[in-house]
Formats: structure tokens, sequence, C-alpha cells
């Protein structure tokens, strides 16, 4: 399914609180926050001039965030930094002083973090992020996995010291029932979706990931022209989608959303005009993004920004990460797990079918994110036939990378 962006709102402004959560001085904040974590490091940014050439383009970029702050996703930089936040806001206010990131090892502020409890629904990896920022500041945290959660992804999270609250249902169940629990119990939701009288800590979520497109274009000997961006509840889009309208202006490239049409509730909100619920079918591999409901404030900012809605099939994703294991000569080897090349897949789909409602052309530069790298192993080498350890100690031999953390 493809869709281009027909609503009112359509190139308009950002709402004024999107544009100050997503704007340079957020990015600034979050930047700042980076420089005091002990593995942060920019992730890398591959050119991949083979596939480039097969599909009519001039340009190809993938921003390659599976080895993200060691936690193999682009979530790392949302749910641990909103945590980050809510503490040192909370031990401001507690000990009547303003507390800075700086401060976060002081005993003090430690005290104020070990009374707090961070929850957070799941599909795995934005679980993982909040688990890792809750055990950094001392706090606890409660994360709520669904049935369609596997249980190496489980396993993840739990290591971080978290307690497990395993539920019926699907993403938007887990959702719900977090926010009910954590009501009753006084404990600090950190969602990635949004609801009304709820939006602030998604907002942040969001503010955390546009350190990824303030690298990219750091990176990039120029601005693309068309950016392609996959979306679960559409938190990673939006912050992509609304970073470049604000920092670009004008001169912002063509911006494409991604999803499973299994779980396409970005675009049924795109053709209703507003978020909307949509069927559970049958599930899709495409697992971080089978979300069936989308976030209101990620949809408020991608009815301004985003120019076009896209679906793709089970069979695209698959064949983006075994493609970018066995590249064409001369492109890099790259782990993308099961939704981590959803956005190239949609470029592939798009240069095939829909190239002039975009705008594709022999002078077109674009910018995809591998959202995630192997976080599920074995669901990885059930799907690609090698292991992502195999695939990576290969990269070594071949000296494309020295080091490598799979989680």
């Amino acid at each position: 399914m493809f869709l281009l962006n027909r609503n009112t709102l359509h190139r308009l402004p950002l709402d004024p609180a999107d544009a100050d959560t997503l704007g340079a001085a957020g990015t600034d904040t979050v930047e700042r926050f980076l420089s005091h974590r002990d593995n942060h490091q920019m992730t890398p940014l591959h050119a991949l001039p083979a596939l480039a050439a097969e599909l009519g383009l001039a340009a190809l970029h993938i921003k390659d965030e599976g080895f993200r702050l060691g936690l193999g996703s682009f979530k790392a930089l949302g749910g641990a930094y909103a945590v980050f936040r809510l503490v040192l806001e909370e031990a401001s206010s507690r000990l009547g002083r303003p507390v800075d990131v700086t401060d976060l090892d002081r005993p003090d502020a430690r005290a104020v973090a070990a009374a707090m409890t961070f929850a957070c629904a799941t599909d795995g990896n934005h679980g993982r992020s909040v688990a890792q920022g809750a055990q950094l500041v001392g706090a606890r945290a409660a994360i709520f996995v669904h049935a369609g959660v596997s249980e190496e992804r489980i396993a993840a999270i739990a290591r971080f010291g978290a307690e497990m609250i395993r539920i019926d249902g699907n993403y938007d169940d887990s959702v719900r029932q977090a926010a009910q629990v954590s009501a009753e119990k006084g404990w600090n939701v950190v969602s990635d979706t949004s609801w009304p009288g709820y939006e602030r800590i998604p907002g942040l979520v969001m503010q955390g990931y546009t350190a990824i497109v303030r690298e990219a274009l750091r990176q990039l000997g120029e601005p693309p022209t068309h950016v392609f961006v996959q979306a679960g509840v559409g938190g990673i889009a939006a912050a992509v989608a609304g970073h470049l309208a604000i920092v670009l202006g004008d001169a912002r490239p063509i911006f494409i959303v991604v999803e499973p049409a299994r779980a396409a509730c970005v675009f049924a909100a795109a053709q209703a005009g507003r978020p909307v619920k949509v069927a559970h079918g049958q599930p899709t591999v495409m697992a971080m993004l089978e979300c069936y409901e989308a976030s209101p404030v990620a949809w408020r900012v991608l009815a301004r920004a985003a120019d076009a809605f896209m679906t793709v099939e089970e069979d695209d994703a698959i064949a983006v990460m075994r493609r970018l294991v066995r590249p064409s000569a001369g492109d890099p080897v790259i782990v993308a797990g099961e939704s981590g090349g959803v956005g190239l897949a949609g470029l592939i789909r798009a240069a095939a079918d829909n190239r002039a409602d975009l705008g594709l052309d022999r002078k077109s530069r674009v910018l995809v994110i591998n959202t995630e790298g192997a976080t599920d192993p074995h669901r990885y080498a059930e799907l690609v036939g090698v292991s992502p350890a195999d695939v990576l100690a290969g990269k070594m031999l071949a000296g494309q990378m020295s080091s490598v953390d799979l989680c």
C-alpha cells in the first residue's frame, strides 16, 4: 500500500510543543547526557554504492543503530534518557536545589532514585533501554511483556535487574496493563506511545532519538533528498521527520514512513486523518513494529512532516536482512534485525513502484536507518540462515570492524 500525505496539516509548522521537544535545543540536551555515558560512541553511517546504482540513485546511506550504547537498537537513546530526566527532576524537587546529570552518582541523588520504580510495556527494545537506565541510576524497573515477546528478548531485559511482568494479548494490551498497574502502585510510566493526558514523557523518549538525525547530518557530505524510516507507534519516524523539518526547513528531504502491512497503524491514521485502532490479525515477523494504534503525539508530527506512507510485506523484510548480510560487491555487510531494515525494504519497493510519486531518480540521495541489530540472535539465524556472531566474525576478518557487542 502507498499513500501520499493529503492531510490539511501537511507541510505546516510543527505544533509549538513538538517543535520545542524535537528542535536543536532538545538535541543539545540529549548530546550532553550522552557525553556522560561511558559507552557512548557515534554510530556508523555506511554508504551502499552498489545498491544505490542498482536502484538508480545517486547515493544510499544507512545509519546503523545496531550497536547503540551496547543495547543493539535505537531505543537505547529514548527510554534511558527519559529515566535520567525524570530522576533529575524528582531529585531537584526533593533536595530543593538543581540536580544535574553530573550529580547522578552522588549519594543524595541515588537515594531519591532508589525510591522510584519505572515501568513500561515493550516489544523488547524499549524495555531494555528503560531497564538499563533504571539500573544506571539505582532505581527499580518493572517491564510488561506480552505473549509475542521472545524468551531471548525477555532475558536481555531481565539481565538489567528488571522485574518482568508477563501478560496475555499484544503490545497495546501491555501498554494498558502497564498504565493501570503503575497508577495503582505509584510507579512512573516511561512509555514510547502517548494517550490523552500523557504526552510529555513520550515526548522525552522521542527527543532522545533526535541524536540519530544530528549525527547523520554531520556524517553526510550533504543532506539527503529522501529519508525512509520505519514505524511502530510512530515515535522514531516522528522524531526524525520533525527534527529534519525544524533544522532544514524548506530544504528538508521527502520523508516516507514505512510499516508492516500486518500492523500499519500510522498508515491507517493517514487514511482516517487521526489515530485509529487497526485490527489485530496475523502477527508480523517485524516484531518491534507490531503496534495497532499510532501514538497521538507522533501522529501530530507526522501529519505535518511526513510526505508519504507505505507498507511492506513479510518477505520484503526478510529479503533485506539477507541482502545486507550478502551485499553486492563493494557494499558493507550489515546485521539488521527483523525490524531493522524495514526502511530499506520500503525504499526498494518504492524504487520499483513509486518513483514518480516520490521524485526518486539518479540525482536522489537516500538515507535509511537500521534501527536494530540481531536483538533476538536465534530468530535472526532462523531467518537469515547464519548466526549474527558468524556474520560479525566474518566482518572482523574482513577488517570492517574491530569490536562488536551483540547486545
